[in-house]
């Protein structure tokens, strides 16, 4: 059974703890999901939920202060920090960017000298969805000086604030930004000014910090698709504090319902004091950026948004004619999702220490049903339907795409002509190189992504592909282009799964030869 453990008052009566503990217990073991945790925030009661175990093959239950990282959801946090600047007018959300931190500056002249506070947040800058993320994703050894600087260097997609596309690097400038004008490191800050006055004691702000109450993460990465198979615990994870203010934080349930009251309260923290003003409580729900609507498939239509908004660090939405404010999160091995329901004065977060994202929707919807009085369908079978013809259509992409490749043909080079030193404007270098060991076979290492190397296997023509030795990196297409005269003009990359995650950004990278071996 699930533990619900009441930190305000009775049970909410709208939600029933031996049905929700059913549902859980479906949706984990429909989807594979080792554990999992919930807390729901309704009129003034806060009730924690925690099912199944921290890590796969042992006995450790998840709990009330079981901490999850959290992803993504790490940003409302960001611009928490930032309204509480705002309030003591040492910011302002129309503040330039470039004049409080200096040397930030984009590819573009204009973006560069127009960005202001709020441009930064909501994901209308021009980069490309999850541009720039191999900066700092899964590891990396540039600091957040660095990355705000290199920034500079990424082409944008679009034109500055013509639309939307989902961003990570530009929530590290607005950490970088938290501590420009506080004079406080970002952690320091979200520590001093956010964490300790709502008393969320469990909550780490390194993705690096390991604690006995932490989960394991997890994900089914035994097969060529992502999401295949059987479920493992990661021998590799996230690492490095560069990409911190964009998604590091780990948190529990309990403190997850503290920082979830508090936006409930628009700012007012449970002594009455207030942690930001109720302009900014407005401001951080407001809808700056629209979001393109995809149609979601007939077995969980009825969660089709109407209209979808980013506004900063939450998304702005509509479920089954109820405005919610909602973000979702995502590590290697954990996604996360938090859900505010402003006419019910209403909340909850749920955290998973595996990537069942189809789990997490359907314990999503089954609460909001719940929340909101409801009908619900059977959300478990349709979202493990849908993610099911997601998986077969990857599948047989790639098995088409192994069909379709002549190993015989190529390469133009011999071995030793590949190798060399490559840079890229924006990612630094990269190292082709011959290992005697392996009778000249190619390796390839990112030099500032420590843990990102590998080999190459030639595929065909003068393309091979990348075997790391991180098992939980997504492999890679590495095409060589070449000059009429032989020579290499430049070398890109491409994800060989169709449903890599976009952080696993090659396509934006662009290597020309430095030197070569």
């Amino acid at each position: 059974m699930g533990q619900a453990v009441l930190a305000h008052g009775a049970l909410a009566p709208t939600v029933s703890a031996p049905a929700l503990d059913a549902f859980a217990h479906k949706d984990m073991q429909t989807f594979g999901t080792p554990g999992m945790a919930a807390v729901i925030v309704d009129g003034g009661k806060t009730t924690t939920y925690a099912w199944g175990v921290r890590k796969l093959g042992t006995s450790a239950k998840v709990d009330a202060h079981t901490i999850f990282p959290i992803g993504s959801n790490t940003k409302a946090f960001t611009t928490a920090a930032l309204a509480i600047l705002v309030d003591e007018g040492k910011l302002h959300w129309n503040d330039r960017v470039a004049d409080k931190l200096p040397g930030f500056r984009m590819y573009d002249a204009y973006a560069s000298s127009e960005m202001t506070v709020t441009d930064l947040l909501v994901h209308r800058s021009g980069l490309g969805l999850g541009e720039g993320d191999l900066m700092m994703f899964p590891t990396s050894n540039r600091t957040r000086a660095e990355l705000v600087h290199d920034i500079r260097y990424l082409k944008p997609k679009y034109s500055f604030r013509s639309g939307y596309d989902y961003d990570n690097v530009l929530y590290v400038v607005a950490g970088q930004l938290v501590q420009a004008v506080s004079g406080q490191r970002w952690e320091d800050f979200v520590q001093q000014h956010i964490l300790d006055p709502l008393q969320m004691h469990d909550t780490q702000t390194s993705i690096d910090a390991h604690t006995a109450d932490q989960v394991a993460l997890h994900a089914k990465n035994t097969t060529s698709v992502r999401g295949v198979g059987k479920q493992a615990v990661l021998t590799t994870v996230m690492t490095g504090d560069v990409f911190a203010p964009a998604g590091a934080l780990q948190v529990s349930a309990v403190d997850m319902g503290r920082w979830l009251q508090l936006q409930l309260d628009r700012g007012k923290m449970a002594d009455g004091k207030r942690l930001f003003s109720e302009a900014s409580a407005k401001m951080l729900w407001t809808p700056q950026t629209l979001i393109p609507i995809s149609p979601l498939p007939p077995e969980v239509a009825l969660a089709q948004p109407q209209f979808d908004a980013y506004a900063l660090g939450l998304e702005v939405q509509d479920y089954r004619g109820h405005k919610i404010i909602t973000h979702l999160g995502g590590v290697l091995g954990g996604v996360s999702a938090v859900v505010i329901i402003p006419d019910q004065h209403a909340a909850f977060a749920i955290m998973l220490n595996s990537e069942d994202i189809g789990a997490l929707f359907a314990m999503r919807e089954h609460l909001l049903d719940t929340l909101l009085g409801l009908p619900s369908p059977d959300w478990i079978a349709g979202y493990k339907q849908m993610f099911d013809s997601i998986h077969a259509s990857a599948i047989a992409a790639l098995h088409n795409q192994g069909a379709t490749t002549h190993p015989e043909r190529g390469p133009s080079l011999p071995l030793s002509g590949y190798a060399g030193v490559y840079r890229d404007p924006w990612y630094g270098t990269a190292t082709i190189s011959q290992d005697k060991s392996r009778h000249g076979a190619l390796d390839i290492s990112f030099d500032r992504s420590p843990g990102l190397h590998g080999t190459l296997e030639h595929v065909q023509y003068d393309t091979f592909l990348t075997h790391w030795a991180m098992p939980d990196v997504e492999d890679a297409y590495v095409t060589f282009v070449l000059n009429p005269d032989g020579s290499i003009d430049r070398m890109t990359m491409k994800a060989v799964s169709p449903l890599a995650d976009f952080s696993w950004d090659y396509q934006d990278l662009r290597f020309v030869p430095v030197t070569k071996h």
